[in-house]
């Protein structure tokens, strides 16, 4: 069984940066407030010709679109006095895959999230086979692979976002689907190329921070552990009973005793 206790923990370590990320990514993708300031951080409004009123609600629409079990995304909006759809087929047929992908990293952070608190419930709480020491040093080991992996993202979108951000459309997304027309289509005028940039390194952040917070909760857990046994799980036993010892006591020596003299 030695087998299995390295494999699945080599799964509680993979879990943990997967587990943060996805949480992160799906608490922006949910986040209303998140889109409004995009919009306007980025002049959604005056690219698109869409009021920002008509936009914010379109942004809450996305959202249940990601929830719900609907096909396809038909948000109705008014441009210029008249009732238009948002957004045109192409756009609409993206967003289905969109959908897709988010869907996946939602179950993908539900089943990290399920692994993790099993892994710390069954192995250390209801098996024993574990001490808090050894749960804060394997955790630690999570949260270093995470912020490995977070500053290798959060490096590509400072310094080559461009060629990183077409290939991740060009691994996910069919050929061309994903390429629309910054004069006529709406999904790009509302959502440009900046905003994903900034998404991502505001991801890297969010994981960072975490991982930090994360890292401290485990170095007091270390700290409380030290004296309870060392890392490799093992618990010492009990002291060995000591052999009883004889002690041959010893005869007490004969005492002379005067004789008294006869009358």
């Amino acid at each position: 069984m030695r087998w299995f206790s390295r494999v699945a923990t080599a799964f509680y370590i993979v879990a943990i940066p997967i587990l943060l990320i996805t949480a992160n990514v799906r608490f922006l993708a949910g986040d209303v407030r998140f889109y409004e300031r995009g919009f306007r951080a980025h002049d959604a409004a005056e690219r698109s010709g869409i009021p920002l009123p008509e936009l914010d609600r379109a942004a809450r629409e996305i959202i249940d679109y990601f929830e719900n079990d609907a096909g396809t995304l038909r948000i109705l909006v008014t441009d210029q006095g008249e009732e238009t759809s948002l957004f045109n087929q192409r756009e609409t047929g993206h967003m289905r895959d969109v959908k897709d992908l988010m869907r996946a990293v939602f179950r993908l952070n539900e089943i990290t999230l399920a692994y993790v608190l099993a892994y710390i419930a069954g192995v250390f709480l209801w098996a024993g086979a574990g001490t808090l020491r050894r749960l804060a040093l394997e955790t630690l080991a999570g949260v270093g692979l995470g912020i490995a992996v977070t500053a290798l993202v959060g490096a590509l979108a400072l310094v080559g976002f461009d060629a990183a951000w077409t290939r991740f459309h060009e691994i996910l997304f069919s050929s061309g689907s994903w390429q629309f027309n910054t004069a006529t289509d709406h999904l790009i005028q509302i959502f440009p190329e900046p905003f994903w940039e900034e998404t991502t390194v505001l991801l890297a952040v969010f994981t960072i921070a975490e991982s930090a917070a994360l890292s401290l909760l485990m170095g007091a857990c270390l700290l409380l552990g030290r004296a309870k046994g060392p890392a490799d799980g093992t618990q010492p036993g009990p002291p060995e009973p000591q052999r009883p010892v004889r002690v041959r006591a010893r005869r007490p020596r004969p005492v002379d005793i005067p004789a008294e003299p006869a009358d």
